[in-house]
């Protein structure tokens, strides 16, 4: 996650291989552990089609090694002083907060502050925020996809058929944006490479289970068939700090596929705006980041750091299909949100999956509700009203089909991901006598529920406007607004915000783009 040399060790019991218990440093000195690259010229991704089930089902919150479940990542604080603070005034600063020590970050523009790992980085961040020479404090939330719970049936498109989005009338008028549009994905990264990568695994405790090292093993990736090739522009990976972000997962290939799937190509399925060039940004850890050895959260600061990345190597949209259990404040994040909008990039971010673990606040969302240019994005099912599990609040903006599989089970977005019976994406979640190392060159058509699934068609239909030359991403939000089908109560409601996003009406009200 960091990039400067030094990574945050995790705040739990990790099993090394000869089965003593350690405890992991809360900072160490050492840099992130390396991926090891096997040199391979032919390494064919195998498309076992569409997904029939039995499935595990993926969880919106990831168990993490020792079971320490804190919304933040212990032992740390962003901050922020303000310009012109001087040297003096922040050791004052930091002194007070009886800090360790502070390291920067690239692509990022506050302080990442150590602290005792016994110490409260909330209470820290609220004292320190109430210093003049602070502009902000908050504590390193952790970042996570915002999927839900998805059955094991599989469905096909039916959000981009006539009674949704009605994509095939839109693409009459935008055949799908074009290369000149580059949409960045911030998430667990994306199956875009060919290649083995070795991997010296470590032994794990979670949900009270010890699950042992792999040893060194030879990890096969592939790129997704259905995604085409060529359209990968400035990866990075703030998770291994490197430029190969591959996906251990799978969301944020599949969210991508929303996005931008290869389209008519008599494979598989559609996406959104087909012809954009894609950057893939790994922002959120998963499960097999700590299995293969690294320590690092994705957080506020990769999620903040990522942003700014994105803009600066030319990214016009940006799609957030994350989300922050507990955060109620993210100054970090929306600073680098309204920098990105101010540098003319749109931003699509998931409004929330937690409509039944109490509706709580959704800090992200907030922050999209806050910035003109930057859009929440509720989710509907096959029947167009709000999933069971979409967040409604009153920083909805605007919404899109996100599945719902409990309404209807043939209800799910579908797209092109791993084939779960070989990623394994929750290997903590079997017994121990199934812990097995994964493969991530086997894929599947799949359908997922979940706000990180109606993103990306926000995101997706951004990128065609932008193609219509349509440059602010204030007024973007504004047309989307302007032309979208009113849902439920009639004119803006918590469920659906102002409504339904309509592409073909947006797009023909703004003109043709050829």
């Amino acid at each position: 996650m960091p990039a400067s040399g030094w990574k945050l060790g995790l705040p739990a019991a990790i099993v090394c291989s000869v089965g003593a218990w350690l405890t992991a440093g809360l900072l160490q000195a050492d840099a992130p552990p390396q991926k090891r690259k096997i040199p391979s010229t032919s390494l064919p991704a195998i498309d076992l089609g569409l997904w029939s089930g039995p499935m595990s089902p993926p969880r919106t919150t990831r168990v993490r090694p020792g079971d320490d479940q804190r919304p933040y990542v212990a032992g740390r604080v962003l901050v922020k002083f303000r310009d012109g603070t001087s040297a003096n005034a922040r050791a004052a600063a930091l002194s007070a907060a009886q800090a360790r020590g502070s390291s920067a970050m690239d692509w990022a523009d506050f302080d990442i502050v150590s602290l005792d790992p016994t110490a409260d980085p909330e209470a820290v961040a609220r004292a320190l925020s109430q210093r003049p020479d602070v502009l902000y404090a908050q504590a390193d939330y952790i970042a996570h996809p915002t999927f839900t719970p998805n059955d094991p049936l599989f469905a096909q498109q039916w959000n981009l058929a006539a009674q949704a989005l009605d994509m095939p009338r839109a693409w009459d008028i935008n055949n799908g944006a074009s290369a000149s549009i580059i949409v960045a994905v911030l998430d667990t990264g994306l199956a875009y490479n060919n290649e083995i990568v070795t991997f010296q695994t470590r032994g794990v405790l979670a949900d009270n289970r010890v699950y042992p090292s792999l040893g060194q093993i030879d990890v096969p990736f592939a790129a997704a068939p259905d995604l085409g090739a060529g359209r990968v522009v400035s990866p990075r990976d703030f998770i291994w700090n490197d430029n190969d972000p591959l996906d251990f997962d799978g969301h944020g290939t599949h969210v991508t596929g929303t996005i931008g799937q290869a389209t008519n190509n008599g494979v598989g399925v559609a996406g959104m705006a087909f012809n954009v060039r894609i950057m893939p940004l790994k922002v959120i850890a998963t499960d097999w980041d700590f299995a293969f050895g690294n320590n690092n959260f994705g957080s506020a600061a990769t999620v903040a750091a990522g942003i700014r990345y994105a803009v600066d190597n030319g990214a016009r949209v940006l799609n957030l299909s994350l989300g922050f259990d507990g955060a109620t404040s993210l100054p970090a994040v929306e600073e680098a949100v309204q920098y990105a909008v101010s540098r003319g990039a749109f931003v699509s971010i998931a409004a929330g999956n937690n409509f039944e673990e109490g509706n709580p606040v959704e800090a992200l969302a907030e922050i999209a509700n806050r910035v003109d240019g930057a859009v929440s994005v509720a989710a509907v099912g096959r029947t167009l009203q709000r999933a069971y599990y979409s967040s409604r609040r009153t920083s909805v903006e605007i919404s899109a089909p996100g599945g719902d599989l409990r309404a209807d089970p043939s209800g799910g977005i579908t797209q092109q991901t791993y084939d779960f019976g070989f990623s394994v994406p929750d290997p903590f979640s079997a017994p121990v006598s199934q812990y097995r190392a994964p493969r991530f060159d086997v894929f599947r058509f799949v359908p997922f529920q979940g706000t990180s699934m109606a993103a990306p068609h926000v995101a997706g239909l951004a990128a065609m406007l932008m193609q219509q030359g349509i440059d602010n991403p204030r007024a973007i939000e504004v047309a989307m607004k302007r032309f979208a089908t009113d849902r439920g109560t009639p004119g803006r409601d918590d469920d659906f915000g102002i409504g339904l996003i309509n592409p073909r009406a947006t797009l023909r009200g703004l003109g043709l783009s050829r």
